[in-house]
């Protein structure tokens, strides 16, 4: 089975900094694109970043766009989002999430991906 844990998460002032990682279980991990989410208190699950399999294409949300960044280190299974200038509207519980792809395609929506973690909370005070 894939299981996707992730850590990382805590709370922070406005202005600091966070890493989250995502680690990926299996022997699969090169095959997958994967994706950041997030959802605040009364809000749906959003997008927020997503890496492809070869770590080649990036996207992001506009929200987050030039102040956070997504990798991966196929070596370790394990993808990154570096969460820089953080504000209080990112505060959210951030889950990672992996589908299986033969090719270098982006996935940017909940319905495409495969595997999903538990969540790491953010919080970010003002």
């Amino acid at each position: 089975q894939v299981q996707l844990v992730e850590s990382g998460g805590g709370l922070v002032q406005a202005g600091d900094s966070l890493r989250l990682s995502c680690a990926t279980s299996g022997r699969t991990y090169s095959s997958f694109t994967m994706g950041w989410f997030r959802q605040a208190p009364g809000k749906e699950r959003e997008f927020v970043a997503a890496i492809s399999r070869t770590g080649s294409n990036t996207v992001y949300a506009d929200s987050v766009k030039g102040r956070f960044t997504i990798s991966r280190d196929n070596a370790k299974n394990t993808v990154y989002v570096q969460m820089n200038s953080l504000k209080a509207e990112d505060t959210a519980v951030y889950y990672c999430a992996a589908r299986a792809t033969i090719t270098d395609r982006v996935r940017l929506t909940r319905a495409e991906y495969d595997y999903w973690g538990q969540g790491t909370q953010v919080t970010v005070s003002s």
